[in-house]
């Protein structure tokens, strides 16, 4: 069954296309997520709801639930890490009854990146082989080839490292994850604007732009520290030293937050007439608050 999601009518159209992510915290309430709904007015097409990122949270389904209920529509983050292929479909189950129509197919980060180093992951199946499966089950079925009773419908989303090299094995990732079923591409956060242009130039030659939506996601950091700890821990985040170094020079750390907006607005304003970009994805970084304010940077 063809997704109907507004994501999905969107992304067959030629407008630029805003998205927004939002991070679950450890919470039994959705009184902030509703908050942060409201306040988002008509800015953005959808809402990340992202999948126990930073540690512990507020269930994404239930989150992304609370954003139904505002008129939002959310962007089901699921990764691969904490769910075994039974639980991965049962939820998928569950957020299709609820009315989720969009899905983010993630592996997810190692849990000793989110401060829970004693818990077991689970990997039993990867994000390339997730998209498959919900691509399986838009067509009726599950993984063993049980019929789903009910329509099933999920728009399929994927994540890119456009930093990842050599550039032809990141080329050859992104097409698998074309390949099986991914209709739109969310990038990880863009902070050299250079090297993401030869990036998407190398997209566009591959032909790979005009099979999939690729929005590119940006990030406004809040100061050097930040910027320093995000290079040493984690591999998908290349932020260039210059950028470091502008963001330490700016001063204090309410300055430093203010330059890392401007930071951002710079390398939005540059995105968005690239060729084979859709939009932009406005990433959190778990500072949900900030969202309202990059928006008015960059739109």
């Amino acid at each position: 069954m063809k997704p109907d999601s507004n994501l999905a009518r969107q992304l067959k159209g030629n407008g630029s296309i805003v998205t927004v992510e939002y991070q679950p915290y450890p919470t039994a309430v959705t009184t902030d997520i509703e908050q942060f709904a409201q306040a988002l007015g008509n800015s953005a097409i959808t809402i990340n709801v992202a999948d126990n990122h930073n540690g512990v949270a507020l269930s994404n389904v239930a989150a992304a639930v609370a954003l139904l209920r505002c008129g939002r529509e959310p962007v089901l983050q699921m990764v691969t890490r904490d769910r075994n292929r039974i639980a991965l479909q049962s939820d998928l189950l569950g957020a299709a009854s609820l009315g989720i129509k969009n899905v983010l197919c993630l592996s997810g980060y190692h849990q000793k990146l989110i401060g829970n180093s004693k818990s077991a992951n689970v990997f039993d199946i990867d994000s390339i082989q997730l998209i498959s499966m919900v691509k399986g089950m838009n067509e009726g079925y599950l993984l063993d080839g049980t019929k789903i009773n009910g329509d099933f419908s999920m728009l399929i989303g994927a994540v890119i490292n456009p930093g990842l090299k050599p550039l032809e094995l990141n080329l050859i990732r992104l097409e698998k994850k074309i390949n099986v079923g991914a209709e739109f591409i969310q990038t990880q956060a863009v902070f050299d604007v250079a090297s993401f242009q030869k990036w998407i130039n190398a997209v566009n030659t591959a032909g790979l732009a005009d099979r999939t939506g690729i929005i590119a996601s940006v990030l406004a950091l809040s100061g050097a520290d930040e910027a320093k700890r995000l290079n040493e821990t984690h591999t998908d985040y290349v932020i260039p030293k210059v950028t470091v170094e502008r963001l330490a020079a700016a001063g204090s750390a309410e300055a430093q937050k203010k330059e890392g907006l401007v930071i951002c607005a710079e390398t939005a304003k540059q995105l968005k007439n690239m060729k084979g970009l859709r939009g932009l994805h406005i990433l959190s970084g778990g500072n949900n608050a900030f969202i309202g304010e990059i928006i008015r940077a960059i739109i």
